[in-house]
């Protein structure tokens, strides 16, 4: 059965370390913040200049001024600091961000990333996308395997402009779970969802995929 939307973030929560600063993207990823293992301390950063996001508000505790960068009412966690938009890229741009958990309209078979517009649609800008693809040392993508209208977003080449290329080193799914191995320059399928099967998440991918021979189901 494929995984929900929390699910998939669950499972990304996992790849979180003591100490980490993480950057979540907009969207999806920001479901994040409410998985941190407990007893883990986990910084996370916002590019519109806070580092020590907490979880999402409950709506008695909601301040219209404390946004994250997809301008959603957040919380600070004890010790959280503020700072302007260009120390915030400093930090990003100067390879102290940890980890960064984006999600994605397309990703390559070969790691490219393509997650900040559709052509012919408007946009408001790229954000700090292509920052994060370039400046963090692991990027994970968390997305829908497939688009509504049932397409590949795992391709053998993305149609869309690039936030980055060969960057991705994990992508979790609503159906599996695959590391990038630099070496073969392919994406490794090690987990699927319950009940959902090796055949399946081929039939549903356009890229080129290695299958690990140590197989597991996702746990969330």
């Amino acid at each position: 059965m494929p995984l929900t939307r929390d699910q998939i973030t669950q499972r990304a929560a996992k790849e979180l370390h003591d100490g980490f600063i993480v950057n979540l993207g907009i969207g999806m990823p920001t479901l994040v913040a409410n998985y941190i293992p407990p007893g883990m301390d986990v910084w996370l950063q916002s590019e519109n200049g806070l580092l020590g996001i907490g979880p999402f508000p409950s709506e008695a505790d909601v301040d219209p001024d404390l946004i994250n960068a997809g301008k959603q009412t957040i919380t600070a966690r004890k010790g959280a600091s503020y700072f302007s938009s260009a120390d915030s890229f400093a930090m990003i741009r100067g390879g102290h961000i940890d980890m960064c958990i984006l999600g994605a309209m397309q990703v390559s078979q070969t790691g490219d990333i393509a997650n900040w517009m559709i052509p012919g649609k408007m946009v408001k800008g790229m954000g700090g996308a292509m920052d994060l693809v370039a400046g963090v040392r692991k990027i994970v993508v968390t997305m829908e395997h497939n688009a509504k209208d049932g397409t590949a977003k795992l391709v053998k080449q993305c149609s869309l402009p690039l936030t980055g290329q060969n960057c991705v080193h994990m992508l979790i799914t609503d159906l599996c779970v695959m590391e990038f191995d630099q070496g073969k320059q392919r994406f490794v399928l090690t987990e699927v969802a319950p009940g959902v099967t090796v055949d399946e998440v081929k039939q549903k991918t356009e890229a080129e995929i290695l299958v690990s021979p140590n197989l597991r189901t996702v746990s969330t």
